[in-house]
């Protein structure tokens, strides 16, 4: 089997042909896009076949899987999976998947279920790029720096919005409350690169006021939604896409007028986060060990 790929922009993101990811992989092809999702940070395969089942069989080439979510529900039959569906919410902001617990996933797949017929786009930015970007007094302040991610959020579920069924996912979200310290600037453990660790569930710069911690963090987002570190993927029927949610974020865009649009993801259990002087991401509010293991 030859795997060709493709870059699709300068700083993220490819797209693999030749390879029938609906068929279990030998060794080393299984080798090759773990390679290239190193390289590449997002990888886009068309046309895959796939339903939940072997939609999980290919991710666990990249590692263990975890449940679907720590407190939101899966799709029936299938708990690794979790439904991104616009009628339980819209991810129209930036976000790295699950920061507010101690491991995160370390890599992130969307299907398309269904597809609006315009809009819908997911941004893909790549942290490392972000990072690189930084002035050097910026690079100084920020490798120093540690926040304190929480579950107050999630594009799993709606903005809040005053009614019944809204404020009943709410709960469900925060039906245990996570908080957690990472790093501000994560070292990825197989390529060694440096990339911007904030995000939406990045709520206060440890030992900072709310008010500080919002400049600090806005500050840095902007480097990492630069047009030139983004991926804007363009949805089609019977698509995938994976990416590495060490060294990325992504937004969903709200752009398709309410349209029904439903995307399947499974995500790969994660390692704690280290800084750059090797210390590790610790807890400091909820126990997510139901939702995923640690990778080593």
């Amino acid at each position: 089997m030859t795997i060709d790929i493709r870059k699709v922009t300068g700083n993220i993101g490819a797209r693999v042909l030749g390879v029938d990811i609906s068929k279990p992989l030998d060794e080393e092809t299984a080798a090759a896009l773990r390679e290239a999702l190193n390289v590449h940070k997002a990888l886009v395969f068309d046309e895959v076949n796939l339903d939940d089942e072997s939609h999980q069989a290919f991710v666990r080439h990249f590692g263990d899987i975890t449940t679907a979510h720590p407190t939101v529900s899966a799709v029936e039959g299938a708990a690794n999976v979790l439904p991104v569906d616009s009628e339980r919410g819209r991810a129209n902001h930036w976000h790295t998947d699950v920061t507010f617990v101690l491991n995160p996933p370390q890599a992130t797949t969307l299907r398309s279920i269904t597809i609006p017929p315009y809009g819908g786009e997911t941004l893909i930015a790549n942290s490392a790029a972000a990072y690189r970007d930084l002035p050097e007094p910026l690079r100084r302040l920020a490798d120093g720096l540690w926040a304190e991610h929480t579950n107050d959020y999630d594009y799993a579920v709606p903005d809040e919005e005053i009614d019944a069924e809204r404020a009943e996912q709410r709960a469900q979200f925060t039906s245990i409350k996570y908080r957690t310290a990472h790093p501000v600037v994560r070292v990825h453990p197989l390529t060694g690169e440096r990339g911007l660790f904030v995000g939406g569930f990045a709520q206060r710069i440890v030992g900072l006021s709310a008010g500080e911690s919002r400049k600090i963090l806005d500050l840095l987002q902007s480097y990492v939604t630069r047009p030139e570190n983004v991926l804007r993927h363009h949805w089609s029927e019977n698509q995938l896409v994976i990416f590495d949610n060490r060294i990325t974020q992504h937004y969903a865009i709200d752009n398709y007028d309410g349209l029904p649009r439903r995307l399947h993801r499974v995500t790969v259990a994660g390692d704690v986060p280290r800084g750059i002087e090797g210390k590790e991401s610790y807890s400091i509010e909820g126990d997510a060990s139901h939702y995923t293991s640690v990778a080593a």
